[in-house]
């Protein structure tokens, strides 16, 4: 795989699929991906779910039917999803959403990972006090 830091390709074409729940990404190299709001959720690249730091992630569960309500550009390098969960301050990079793209076998495998070293299943709710942070109940 050649490093993405030279000249990341660009989107082209960005299609929210409410029905199926997958974004789908067209890459100005021809790349085509589709990426499921799960896994864009789990993997959001807001300080809320990556922690501040190596091991300080919070691990996402209960995510499965997601949805995303919504979908701001951020200036020409990301956009901001407003996830039905309430949770909207991840802002994914084209680089980040070619990396969810193009490793997302991996990316379900590490999750499930952690899910099964957590104890926790893929279904769970969150615990109420990391919902709590959030400001949103359903």
């Amino acid at each position: 795989m050649a490093g993405l830091e030279k000249s990341t390709p660009t989107p082209t074409e960005i299609t929210v699929h409410q029905q199926s729940r997958v974004l789908e990404l067209r890459f100005s190299d021809g790349a085509h991906f589709r990426v499921p709001f799960e896994l864009m959720r789990v993997y959001s690249p807001s300080a809320e779910v990556q922690g501040h730091g190596p091991g300080q992630e919070v691990l996402q569960t209960g995510k499965r039917e997601v949805g995303i309500t919504s979908l701001e550009p951020v200036g020409n390098y990301a956009v901001q999803p407003t996830f039905s969960d309430g949770h909207d301050s991840g802002i994914f990079s084209w680089d980040y959403l070619y990396f969810l793209g193009a490793q997302q076998e991996k990316l379900w495998s590490d999750y499930e990972r952690r899910l099964a070293d957590a104890g926790v299943d893929r279904d769970a709710p969150m615990p109420a006090a990391a919902a709590a942070s959030c400001g949103h109940h359903h």
